[in-house]
């Protein structure tokens, strides 16, 4: 039996326990090392499988995953999204679906601080559904733009997939965040365009919102100096060289601690339970990186990237072609993992390919964060779909289905801008490094 074949074989598996619900960590390890053992030896896979969890957690770029996971708890708990959506609802009132819109743009600011698509749905599905029902929104429209306008909150920079590529593809996470940027800054702008077409088509499905005065709206403004303080030290403290990433996580970390205590937003007790949710969130953030490390170093073994690009040389297909079908595998694929998993259990198959097509890695993994985004928004597994429902149980499923669908324009649109104009995703990192 080939190597190939023993790859595919072991793909296969992969995939079939991972619909039967067996945890990704253990699937992914698993599977990682019985290929490993069946290419290789037995001896050779249990020196793998002891060698692979220290030389990872031993890694000191792994440091930068739990400061930032802590910095979103914190700010969560503080209750800055609260803020952010007030702030961000000053800035559209007086216009027709402005509560949808400000849902966008908090969910946009929220993921600067939070970097996790799951926490920013749950975090405005409990500050915006309630608030668009008191003003006589559709549950398709408030339910929808929450489950998909929390995707951009893995989009903005700091991004934990984002970490998670530039680990898996060694590469650099100041690069990354700032070619995520301008797309996460696009994606925002098409998610508002959405709401406003609705608002046109449909005006009953997005209330005018009464106006506010200048004033008012000025304080409202203001309350989003926390944010801006954490943005500045976590996101452009990296892009001007001033702090490593993990410098700047810890700062950002600590500078959010002390604002929760400062404000009296924070007592020790929701401290503590920050503590352990971050310690919670990244045992299992390292758990699932393990398990994908062994899988991708049996990956290496079976030369299965290397036959995929032969395959797709023979067939004549051009990059174009090539990235569409990653795209359209990607779109596919998201039906039923999250993005973390599918990015840990793609990128070592799919990142030398697109290389070899011609793409730029650092281009490549903003292109598949945003197409794996999708999947947590389309059926039969959605997980922000499900967070939503979760946090708000009286919502029917279906609507928020229904309300879905006019949003996934705004992450297909934004993946042909990324194809077409890769620059959208270039310029920035290379102007600043």
């Amino acid at each position: 039996m080939t190597s190939q074949l023993i790859g595919f074989i072991a793909m296969a598996g992969l995939f079939i326990l991972i619909m039967c619900r067996v945890p990704v960590a253990i699937a992914l390890g698993a599977t990682g090392f019985l290929g490993y053992a069946a290419i290789d030896d037995w001896r050779r896979a249990l020196i793998a499988l002891a060698n692979t969890p220290y030389d990872l957690t031993d890694k000191y770029a792994f440091t930068v995953v739990p400061m930032f996971v802590l910095m979103g708890v914190v700010a969560s708990k503080a209750g800055m999204s609260g803020e952010l959506y007030r702030a961000a609802n000053a800035i559209f009132a007086g216009a027709r679906g402005a509560l949808a819109m400000a849902t966008i743009g908090a969910c946009a600011a929220f993921g600067s601080i939070c970097g996790s698509s799951l926490a920013t749905a749950a975090t405005m599905s409990r500050v915006a559904i309630p608030e668009m029902r008191r003003y006589g929104y559709d549950e398709r429209l408030s339910s929808g733009v929450v489950a998909s306008a929390g995707c951009i909150g893995a989009i903005i920079p700091p991004s934990l997939p984002l970490i998670i590529y530039a680990i898996i593809a060694e590469q650099g996470v100041p690069q990354l965040f700032a070619a995520a940027l301008i797309p996460g800054i696009i994606i925002s702008i098409f998610h508002v365009a959405v709401v406003a077409i609705i608002a046109l088509v449909s005006p009953s499905q997005a209330p005018l919102s009464p106006s506010m005065p200048m004033a008012e709206r000025f304080r409202a403004v203001l309350a989003m100096w926390k944010v801006i303080l954490l943005f500045t030290i976590a996101v452009v403290g990296i892009y001007t060289g001033f702090m490593s990433p993990t410098e700047a996580a810890a700062v950002a970390a600590f500078v959010a601690i002390l604002i929760a205590f400062g404000t009296r937003s924070m007592t020790w007790r929701s401290f503590v339970d920050a503590l352990l949710e971050t310690i919670w969130t990244t045992g299992q953030l390292f758990f699932i990186v393990i398990g994908a490390f062994l899988f991708a170093y049996f990956i290496v073994l079976t030369q299965l990237p290397n036959s995929i690009k032969i395959a797709m040389q023979a067939l004549g297909a051009g990059p174009l072609v090539v990235i569409l079908l990653i795209v359209v595998f990607y779109l596919i694929l998201g039906c039923f993992l999250d993005a973390i998993s599918m990015i840990l259990i793609t990128i070592p198959i799919f990142l030398p390919v697109a290389v070899a097509a011609g793409y730029d890695p650092i281009w490549f993994g903003i292109l598949v964060l945003i197409a794996v985004e999708v999947g947590l928004i389309t059926p039969p597994v959605g997980l922000n779909i499900f967070v939503v429902r979760a946090t708000i149980p009286d919502i029917a499923l279906g609507d928020i289905y229904r309300g879905i669908v006019p949003f996934l324009w705004a992450h297909l649109a934004t993946i042909l801008v990324l194809i077409f104009f890769p620059l959208t995703a270039l310029w920035l990192p290379r102007a600043l490094y």
